[in-house]
């Protein structure tokens, strides 16, 4: 998977050395060629190629929260085992049309 970003971050590597070595070019030229011809555009290849992985797993860390609290409210609030039944004391009312 990291084969070809590593690829072109060589390649532009070596774009900058020629660039720095050459009679007319510039360090600040080939600082420049590194960086917006090597690293941003393979950070955000690399960004946008992990998003369906950080999706899995924000999703499931959610899932394991919910589990975890589900768990917490099941331990906190037992079943009523006193046997006795509970019914409305107020007569629902509903709305005339």
């Amino acid at each position: 998977m990291y084969l070809v970003p590593l690829a072109w971050i060589y390649v532009t590597l070596m774009m900058a050395v020629a660039e720095a070595t050459n009679d007319n070019g510039t360090v600040l030229g080939a600082i420049v060629t590194f960086v917006l011809y090597g690293l941003l555009p393979v950070g955000l290849v690399l960004y946008f190629m992990g998003t369906p992985s950080r999706k899995r797993a924000r999703a499931q860390a959610e899932a394991e929260e919910d589990a975890a609290n589900a768990a917490l409210q099941a331990a906190s609030n037992p079943p009523d085992t006193s046997g006795k039944t509970t019914t409305d004391t107020v007569t629902p009312m509903r709305k005339e049309p």
